[in-house]
């Protein structure tokens, strides 16, 4: 038996950090949507007790450093399961990319294999297992629109934004996450209105939605690396109805709300960057049929 589970990126509508807390981890407040650009996961049983990634991209880990290959161990550590599984990975999202592509794949092999293994669990659940894997994979679980809080798994669905595209581009650079929360210094910086955002979307208002954008990290990603503010300025230029980096970036994303500007941003971004896109927003959650 196989199955086959599309794992969607996701895009940071609004992030903000408040502080550091006692464990090490910074206590945030995110407003997250899934995008229709997606991995595909699929997902086999082995006659082997062993767990095997599969992967055409080289910067796909093969091994315990994988994020599905971590979800797949852990539900067979919790729940004492003596079957293998082959994971096999279709990569579309852009690796180490500020779009959870590694934590959508994560959460996907654990709804998954939830089906596969007959384990039972409900949603709740597995996003709970899954916030012991990373701080988006819990969100990755849900999917749909989310107000994500705590280090990133308290998650509060929200309706589905206003509908749009989504211009994305990833220079070729990569980012350390954890450098760029080491950089950042929460009490010094501009704070997005997340409660703007929440009520922005809650009226389906897509021009309150592009006023409130905002990431805290921007800043420092951009100090950093100025390559990130070159494509803000030209989905800019373009036309972009709004334009905000994902995550700890590089990506950066526009907001677009007619067609024929879309396609304005996308050619003349394809020029100027390795990775770009057009995407429509999902919005809707996952569920487990």
């Amino acid at each position: 038996m196989k199955l086959l589970i599309k794992a969607p990126a996701k895009i940071n509508l609004s992030l903000d950090v408040l502080h550091k807390r006692p464990d090490g981890y910074h206590e945030v407040e995110m407003v997250m949507t899934t995008i229709d650009l997606a991995d595909r996961v699929e997902l086999g049983l082995l006659d082997r007790d062993t767990i095997r990634i599969n992967s055409h991209n080289r910067f796909v880990p093969d091994d315990q450093r994988n994020l599905a290959y971590q979800a797949a161990s852990l539900l067979k550590e919790r729940f004492n399961v003596k079957k293998g599984v082959s994971i096999t990975i279709e990569k579309t999202i852009p690796v180490a990319a500020g779009l959870a592509g590694g934590s959508s794949d994560a959460a996907a092999t654990l709804r998954g294999l939830n089906k596969l293994w007959g384990l039972g669990l409900t949603m709740d659940e597995l996003a709970q297992l899954g916030s012991e894997i990373g701080s988006d994979v819990s969100f990755c679980v849900y999917g749909g629109t989310a107000l994500a809080t705590g280090r990133g798994e308290v998650i509060q669905e929200l309706p589905a934004p206003p509908t749009c595209w989504i211009v994305l581009a990833k220079p070729f650079i990569g980012v350390s996450t954890a450098e760029v929360y080491r950089r950042l210094k929460p009490e010094g910086v501009h704070h997005p209105d997340t409660k703007g955002m929440i009520k922005a979307i809650e009226e389906n208002d897509f021009k309150m939605v592009c006023s409130n954008v905002g990431n805290v990290l921007e800043e420092v990603t951009l100090e950093l690396h100025p390559e990130v503010a070159q494509i803000k300025d030209q989905m800019k230029r373009f036309g972009a109805d709004a334009v905000l980096m994902s995550g700890s970036g590089p990506t950066v994303f526009s907001l677009v709300e007619h067609d024929s500007r879309m396609h304005r941003i996308y050619n003349g971004l394809r020029g100027f960057c390795d990775q770009v896109f057009a995407v429509r927003m999902l919005g809707e959650r996952h569920t487990l049929d």
